[in-house]
This record gives structure tokens, C-alpha cells and sequence, in this order.
């Protein structure tokens, strides 16, 4: 990086090149350089506002500090005449320093860009001994609007979010305030600007084309970020300009919390943050006993699938038990016997349990009260974690990298798997709903990652303990009138001033869909292969699936008879209960069945899966699992993964025992064992009459692959205790 002296002298020449104006490097002394703002509680965005300042090492003296706002309620009307009364008295200090530069600027809605090289060279570009910042709406005053000179070309009217000038003329023309606190700023300085005899005795420009100041409010289309390789600006498109101060002034500022992430707190390079650790809490050298104390606030608002799943990856957060206590809402019977079974597996596991079922009826938004006022009336509670039951958190360490992030409210990116889907948002638009931020993809898909302000997150947050006492103390945080409770839950967030964070540093997991969850089944879980595909097979395929293709696991018993793992204990078992629950065996020795447009040549005691509606989960099945099976193991034969005959084939001694010898009507037959032998069922099998061979103790998960016509000529051989249930398929008829 260029020192501020190099740095002037190369816009020196730049702008000699250019045809501009030369300005001396004399002029351009950042030590001639002092930033003035107001703030009267250290907020976050005032943090903020400090670190940029902070990062390009400008001089700030900040007024107001720890003392009363009477300056009115400005972000909903007018106000702010304190602010000019504090720059008023702190002028008088440097009112006969004619070299001192002064850059007057808001802090909560403002972010630096640029060094203060840049600053003051362009600054004397404008050849004005003062420079106000503007912007597209005449506020406060609209019928102001005509007594504006008029311009061919940049946006009219006078903001006084933020100002630069001589500090001589600027004492002089605050001295012309003589009103209260709570009048407004911008009129009185609107109003010294439209008297042109004033104009002209303090010598006043306004930066219609954002060289300086960039006014988010109504411009947020002609702002782009400018990624470079190891900083990121913004643009303004409209007029071909880097600003150097960004103000979110308006009802857009909280776009500037997407277009300031180029801030040090969140600025990326090739991967990682910059400058983002400064905050970090090192956790590395406490003891379990001295960890922070969290209170972990689960909430099942709909029926959810894999819900077993969930719960046992809370019990997985790699955080200390005697570190955790937890509230539970569940609003759903269906999962009332899935908390229960948690509950007796897990009641010694945490700190203390509270659990909130659906006879109380309490609605999301007050149930999501409760769970937070728990923490919010424990001292001891350091931490809120609230996690919804459609978040699958893959990553252990979740909790403790949020707590090492050191932010007052903070999400773990999660998004649906190879969706943009996720649990936040990148902008609002003016009504206060979603808006596609223009880093929202790349932030999505980990393009670009780090820390991240965001107007609204969901589904899972951490949120100290702290914030919930002080700032936060108001329990009604998800219930607001006419509001959806997340969207409430933001809104109460952002009214007071503390920022929304979202990191994705890390990979912290995913989202799971709910709408189309039917839990009018046994096992609804089975169904899902289609609405999450990544939690069916976590859930189901077995484990050594993958090991198939990166090792050649599986085994040849017969000539071109392959057996190899597909399925986990769990997949056989809950299809056989669902077939068993459903109960409509059917076929037979004597029975010719015909369904799906197929039949069996030999016929068996059966349940085809379109008679369970399984069909086409079973087709996506064959698809995504058998299929490159097939293509590996018989190399240059493609399959088309197509099945009218897919059935569960039950065998007992007193049902039917055996099958007579057959050909299947297929190109190739998959038979998977959904039972152990020797445990539920003897005898069983196998056996390939052209070869003479036999496959006598089938492997629960396991599937036998054959061709199914003219050389392949097998029989079923008895069972002659239990009974024994195989999965079949006909592929390609």
C-alpha cells in the first residue's frame, strides 16, 4: 500500500495527466485533516464508522459523547439542530486555522472509504471553501425544490449528513444558528446555501456527482461494488465516481450495511478477512467450567422431517454439557413422541430442560418471546442460541466460532442444499420486505466470505446475553401488530440500533424444506428424496455407498452377479413396517399379477410401490443410486433408470417359501435384502441354474445386480423359518 505522500503525489500527477487541476502536495496534508461527528451512545454503527476511520487513519473528534439527545426523533422527522449547536462551539477551537481542513459527517449511517489523501485532493478539486454533500429529495422542506440553482446533470439538493470545508468559513457560517435542538439541521443549512449572497460569502458547492459523498437514499441502483484484489469500493455508475464517505441515509440506510461490507470488519481477501479479527474472543485458553453460559432455544413451529436427526446434532455441538441449559417449543403433536424419546435419552445432559408442547397453544412469536426473556431474566445466562428444526448444523464447533465472532446478534450462514434459499437477506426494499441485494449469490455460494451486515436473518442466531438486558430489554421482540414474528424479531433489532451479522467463514450447514411434508404415513421420511435429497441419503444410503466407485467395494458371488451396499438398517427397517402397516399383501403362487402396465412372470406375496404412491421416489431412486452402479459395473451399457415393476417381496414357510425358476422381465433385476438372516428368517437365497450357483446369506442393505433375461435363469430357494423381505426391481423392461 502507497504512503499518504506517495499516494498524493501520484493524484498529483494523475490529475495533471487528466487536464485538472493541479493541486500542490502542500495542500493535500492529511495532518491538515480533522473529521467531526456526533454520537451520544457508542452503537454499532458508530463502531463501525470509527474502524474505517480508524483503517485509513484519519483524525476524528466525536461530540456529544455520553450526553443527552434532544435533537429529535430525525430518522422519522425533523430534528438534529444539536448537532450543528456541538460543531458550533467545538469551530470556535480552530476558527483562525486557514489551512485546517474540517469534514463534518453523520456516524451512525456512515462509513469512510477512501484515505485522506484522496478526501482533500478532491476536495480542492471542487476550488469551493466548502462542499456539502447532495442527494435527489429537497428535505424538509419540497417547496424549497425551485429555489434551487438549476444543473444540467447531478443530484440538486443539499444533504447535511455530511459537509468538508475550511475551517474558518465553516465557523462563520455556523454562527448563523440561533434555534433549538430540535429543529432541523438540514433547513437551516438548506437555507444558507439557497440565499446566494451567502452562497457566495462562504463560497458553498454542493458534490452533485458523489465525487466526495455518496447519499445511499434513492441512489441505491447507481451504487456497484468495485472488488479489487485486495479491497472492494463503491461506485457510483450514474456519474463514474468513487466516493470516499458512504452515507445510508433515509429509509435506505440499511443498505448500507450490504455496501459497506468492504469495511475492515468484513472486508475479504482471497477468501479470508483482511483486518476482521481485531474483535475476535480467544476461547482457546479458557477451561470447560469458565466457557461462556448458553441457553439453547429450539423451536418445531411445523412438522419437519429427519426431526430425530436434529435433535441428536444439538446433543453433538462440541460445547460443554454443563455449559448448556435448553428450551424446547414444540408446536406440533406429531412430534411429541420425538421430543419424549430426546427427553428420556438426554435429561441429564444439559444444565436444566424446559419444554413448551402444543397444549399451551402459545403462538411462534410468543413461544419465541418466552425462550429469549429466559435468558434475558438469568444474570448467568451469557448467550441466546435459538435454532429452528428445519437447520441442519453439520458443524460441531457452530457455537463456539459465533461466540469467537464477538458480535451482539450473529447467524451461521445456511442456505438450502444447491439453492439461493437461505437465512438471510441481503437488502429490504422500501416497504421493509426482500430485495436481492447485489452480493447476496456470491455471498450464498461462499464467492465471497466474511462477516456480513444484513437487515433481516431467520432460522438460527446468536445473541448475547447482554444485548437481551440492555438494548433488547423489551420481551415483546417477536410480537408486533400485523408483522410475521421473524419479521418483527428484525425490525425490534434494527429499531435499536444493533446490527444484524451474518458470517459464512465457515461452513456451518443447511437448510431443510418443510412445506410439502406429509406425516400421514408410518415413515414420512422415506418420501423425501425429492424435497431433500442430501438428508434422505445422509439418512438412508449406506455408508460405504460412495466406496463402490473409490474402491471397488463390492463383490462378484456369480458370473456377472454384483453385490454391493446401498441401503442403512434404518431404510430396511422402516420399509418394511411402512409395508407391513400398510398391509395389503397380494399375488401368490397362484396368482397372475398384473399392475403398472408390467407383470410378474412368476408371481409373489407382493406390495408394489405404486400402491404405497412410491413409485416415482423409487424411480429418482434408481436414478441417483443404481444407475451409476449400473454404468460402472457394466461398462458401455447406459441405463434409462426405468421400472414398472417395483415391488417388496415378503417369503415365509406357510406363505410362500420359494419361487419356481424364471427369467425377470428386465435388462437387468436389483434384489436388496431388507432383513438379516439367521436372525429373522433361515434358509433363503439365491440360486443361478445356468452357473449352479448359489448366494445363500444375503447382507441386510446389501443388493444383488444381475441381467435379467436369457442367461440369468434363477430361482428363489426356500425359507424355512421367520420371514424374509427383499426389495425388487425390474429395470429397463
Amino acid at each position: 500500500m502507497l504512503g499518504s505522500a506517495a499516494a498524493g503525489f501520484l493524484l498529483f500527477l494523475l490529475c495533471a495527466l487528466a487536464g485538472g487541476q493541479a493541486v500542490s502536495k502542500e495542500a493535500v496534508r492529511p495532518d491538515k485533516l480533522l473529521v467531526v461527528t456526533v454520537a451520544t451512545d457508542t452503537t454499532e454503527g458508530y463502531e463501525r464508522f470509527l474502524r474505517t476511520a480508524r483503517h485509513f487513519n484519519y483524525t476524528v473528534r466525536t461530540l456529544g459523547l455520553g450526553h443527552e439527545w434532544k435533537g429529535g426523533d430525525v430518522a422519522r422527522t425533523v430534528g438534529g439542530g444539536q448537532k450543528v449547536r456541538w460543531l458550533k462551539e467545538e469551530l470556535e477551537k480552530h476558527s483562525e486555522q486557514d489551512d485546517l481542513v474540517i469534514m463534518f459527517v453523520d456516524s451512525y449511517d456512515v462509513v469512510i472509504a477512501g484515505t485522506p489523501t484522496e478526501l482533500l485532493w478532491k476536495f480542492h478539486q471542487f476550488e469551493h471553501k466548502v462542499v456539502f454533500s447532495a442527494e435527489g429529495f429537497c428535505w424538509p422542506e419540497w417547496s424549497l425544490a425551485e429555489s434551487y440553482p438549476p444543473i444540467s446533470n447531478g443530484k440538486r439538493f443539499l444533504n447535511s449528513g455530511g459537509f468538508i470545508g475550511f475551517a474558518p468559513q465553516l465557523y462563520r457560517m455556523v454562527q448563523l444558528w440561533k434555534y433549538k435542538d430540535d429543529d432541523d439541521d438540514q433547513l437551516f443549512y438548506t437555507k444558507v446555501y439557497l440565499d446566494e449572497s451567502l452562497r457566495e460569502k462562504f463560497d458553498i458547492a454542493l458534490d452533485h456527482k458523489s465525487k466526495i459523498f455518496q447519499n445511499l437514499n434513492g441512489a441505491i441502483d447507481e451504487v456497484v461494488l468495485k472488488f479489487e484484489r485486495n479491497k472492494v469500493r463503491a461506485r457510483n455508475v450514474a456519474y463514474d465516481t468513487i466516493p470516499v464517505v458512504i452515507h445510508g441515509n433515509g429509509p435506505t440506510k440499511l443498505q448500507l450495511n450490504y455496501l459497506g461490507n468492504y469495511v475492515p470488519n468484513s472486508w475479504t481477501h482471497e477468501g479470508g478477512c483482511e483486518v476482521c479479527d481485531d474483535d475476535l474472543l480467544d476461547l482457546s485458553m479458557l477451561e470447560d467450567d469458565a466457557l461462556p453460559q448458553v441457553l439453547l432455544g429450539v423451536f418445531i413451529e411445523q412438522p419437519t422431517p429427519f426431526l430425530p436427526q436434529f435433535l441428536e446434532r444439538l446433543v453433538q455441538l462440541d460445547y460443554p454439557r454443563n455449559r448448556l441449559s435448553l428450551y424446547i417449543h414444540n408446536s406440533e403433536v406429531f412430534h411429541e413422541k420425538h421430543i419424549q424419546a430426546f427427553w428420556e435419552n438426554n435429561k441429564d445432559s444439559f444444565t436444566s430442560i424446559k419444554i413448551v408442547g402444543p397444549e399451551e397453544a402459545l403462538s411462534q412469536g410468543e413461544a419465541r418471546d418466552m425462550g429469549m426473556d429466559l435468558c434475558r431474566q438469568d444474570e448467568t445466562c451469557d448467550y441466546y442460541f435459538s435454532v429452528d428444526a428445519d437447520v441442519v448444523l453439520t458443524n460441531p464447533d457452530t457455537l463456539y466460532i459465533l461466540i469467537q465472532e464477538n458480535k451482539k446478534v450473529i447467524a451461521p450462514m445456511v442456505s438450502r442444499s444447491g439453492k439461493l434459499w437461505s437465512n438471510f437477506w441481503g437488502a429490504l426494499s422500501p416497504e421493509g420486505y426482500y430485495a436481492r441485494s447485489e452480493d447476496y449469490v456470491d455471498i450464498v455460494q461462499g464467492k465471497r466470505a466474511g462477516v456480513w451486515n444484513v437487515p433481516y436473518i431467520a432460522h438460527v442466531y446468536l445473541i448475547k446475553g447482554e444485548t437481551l438486558r440492555n438494548e433488547l430489554s423489551n420481551k415483546n421482540i417477536f410480537t408486533l401488530p400485523q408483522m410475521d414474528s421473524d419479521m418483527a424479531f428484525c425490525k425490534s433489532i434494527r429499531d435499536k440500533s444493533v446490527f444484524l451479522h451474518l458470517s459464512n467463514r465457515d461452513e456451518f450447514g443447511r437448510l431443510i424444506s418443510t412445506s410439502k411434508y406429509n406425516t400421514s404415513r408410518l415413515h414420512n421420511d422415506l418420501w423425501q428424496i425429492f424435497e431433500n435429497p442430501v438428508d434422505w441419503r445422509e439418512k438412508y444410503i449406506h455408508e460405504n455407498y460412495t466406496k463402490i466407485f473409490e474402491e471397488d467395494y463390492f463383490e462378484q458371488p456369480c458370473p456377472d452377479v454384483y453385490w454391493f451396499p446401498v441401503f442403512k438398517e434404518v431404510m430396511c427397517d422402516e420399509f418394511v413396517e411402512e409395508m407391513e402397516n400398510f398391509g395389503q399383501w397380494s399375488g401368490g403362487k397362484n396368482t397372475d399379477q398384473r399392475l403398472a402396465g408390467g407383470y410378474e412372470n412368476v408371481p409373489t406375496v407382493d406390495i408394489h410401490m405404486t400402491q404405497v404412491g412410491y413409485q416415482e421416489e423409487w424411480l429418482k431412486f434408481l436414478q441417483e443410486y443404481i444407475a451409476p452402479v449400473t454404468e460402472k459395473l457394466f461398462p458401455g451399457y447406459y441405463t434409462k433408470a426405468k421400472a414398472l415393476l417395483n415391488f417388496i417381496v415378503r417369503y415365509r414357510p406357510d406363505e410362500q417359501p420359494s419361487l419356481r425358476p424364471h427369467h425377470d422381465s428386465s435388462t437387468f433385476t436389483i434384489n436388496i435384502a431388507l432383513n438379516n438372516k439367521g436372525i429373522d428368517y433361515e434358509g433363503g437365497g439365491c440360486r443361478f441354474l445356468r452357473y449352479n450357483c448359489r448366494v445363500e446369506s444375503p447382507r441386510k442393505g446389501w443388493s444383488f445386480m444381475h441381467p435379467g433375461r436369457l442367461t440369468h435363469y434363477h430361482e428363489g430357494l426356500p425359507t424355512t423359518r421367520g420371514t424374509r423381505y427383499i426389495m425388487v426391481s425390474f429395470v429397463d423392461p
